[in-house]
């Protein structure tokens, strides 16, 4: 394995996060050719914990965009602080200053409240970690504009001029294939598919993550994990609910699964009552054995 991609494995792990070699290579590569990172997967697999532990371990700021339907190109870059603007413009009445040069004092940076896109491109203390979560959420028009900007890292505000950003930051693109992405989209990203975790992956990483736990209820738990996910659910739980059920046993008190116990907490794992009712008797008790198992 290549000695860099080895690094960033081992400087992941230290801030927790169990990284294959697929997911550090896709992060190495990311970072040398200076490209977006896509990420999808399953909900709750960690990808947005990708973004997150890059900050961490380059020691820069994370700048996040959450994505969402309806959301419009200019919310994410900036709007005009419009109520500091009118205290201004009520300061001004009856001063010999021009229209002009009034327009230029209300429309300067001074009244500029910058979104994450403008806040990742004018950070001057080096590369931020510039999240786009969920970009599958957005509209195509969204991505579209994305794409021009994640390209030239520069954008035209009409009253200040072109701003170029002075470091190029370090774009994670999340999506949960809600909608497909585009072509263009995709061919400018270094992409990444992160799957629900092996057995032997998802118990290291409920040791990492939950303090207090112990080795046979990490497994038990990874076991239980994997049998629920072969159920037809509505939605499988992820890696996200794994740890909050996994605390949730440490803070009941438990060091062991049984039947009374997985009951009372199903509603950490399943999320609607549909899927409470698939997993409700048979099938519990089915993971619930191969749970025991694994801990043998």
């Amino acid at each position: 394995m290549h000695e860099e991609i080895r690094r960033i494995q081992a400087l992941m792990d230290q801030e927790r996060y169990v990284a294959d070699r697929a997911v550090a290579t896709a992060v190495y590569l990311a970072t040398v050719l200076e490209k977006p990172l896509l990420i999808e997967g399953h909900a709750g697999v960690g990808k947005t914990e990708v973004a997150k532990v890059l900050a961490r371990v380059l020691g820069t700021n994370l700048i996040r965009l959450q994505c969402y339907e309806g959301l419009d190109a200019a919310t994410t870059l900036y709007e005009w602080n419009y109520p500091k603007q009118m205290l201004r413009i009520r300061l001004e009445e009856g001063s010999d200053r021009t229209v002009d040069e009034k327009e230029g004092t209300i429309f300067s940076e001074a009244y500029l409240l910058k979104r994450p896109l403008l806040q990742a491109i004018t950070q001057e203390d080096g590369a931020p970690v510039l999240l786009v979560d969920e970009i599958d959420r957005a509209d195509m028009e969204l991505e579209s504009f994305l794409l021009e900007v994640l390209s030239d890292f520069q954008v035209t505000i009409p009253e200040l001029g072109t701003i170029v950003a002075r470091h190029r930051p370090y774009v994670v693109l999340t999506s949960n294939r809600t909608r497909e992405l585009s072509e263009a989209l995709r061919r400018r990203c270094i992409y990444c598919w992160l799957d629900y975790p092996s057995f032997e992956k998802e118990v290291e990483i409920v040791r990492k993550k939950v303090p207090g736990i112990n080795e046979r209820l990490a497994r038990q738990v990874a076991s239980f994990m994997r049998a629920t996910r072969r159920m037809p659910l509505d939605k499988a739980p992820g890696v996200a609910e794994t740890l909050d059920w996994a605390r949730a046993l440490v803070a009941l008190h438990r060091d062991y699964l049984d039947r009374e116990v997985v009951e009372a907490t199903l509603g950490v794992l399943f999320k609607s009552q549909d899927d409470l009712a698939r997993v409700a008797g048979e099938p519990v008790e089915r993971a619930l054995a191969e749970a025991l198992g694994a801990a043998d």
